[in-house]
């Protein structure tokens, strides 16, 4: 994060201090090679997130939802926010995220893969810089022939 400009995002704690709850509550996904060397991991955690109760903004809807957090890769595979995404709508179609303003990459790859920008929450459990972009999926347009 803060070789690509995104400093504040994680810090120096932030994701090592949630990953053994992720792990517990069986919601950690890794990507691995064929070793079985990790390269990538993230959070899909289903239910209301809350601190995604007060958005500044509107999400497209109020239906159940899940969430993808804490996504990372050190690059050697390719496409993970694309595999990732498609695993999660598998699990449940409605996916809601939030990124740090400044993660310029993160951001891009919402809106590439179908994701709108629904306005800014503030992370309830993190400390320091807390305002985040919140983000929904609304899918990909149909491709026309």
């Amino acid at each position: 994060m803060c070789c690509s400009g995104n400093p504040t995002q994680w810090g120096d704690q932030y994701p090592d201090v949630y990953l053994r709850e992720d792990i517990e509550a069986g919601q950690l996904y890794v990507f691995t090679d064929d070793a079985g060397k990790v390269h990538a991991f993230f959070a899909f955690i289903l239910g209301e997130d809350p601190s995604y109760g007060h958005i500044e903004g509107k999400w497209l809807d109020d239906e159940p939802y899940g969430t993808i957090h804490r996504i990372a890769s050190d690059g050697k595979i390719k496409g993970v926010f694309g595999q990732c995404l498609s695993f999660c709508r598998n699990i449940c179609p409605n996916i809601r995220a939030d990124t740090h303003e400044n993660n310029k990459t993160m951001r891009h790859l919402l809106e590439k893969y179908g994701f709108v920008l629904c306005g800014t929450v503030n992370l309830d459990k993190q400390e320091g810089d807390t305002l985040r972009v919140a983000y929904q999926y609304e899918g990909l347009p149909s491709k026309k022939e």
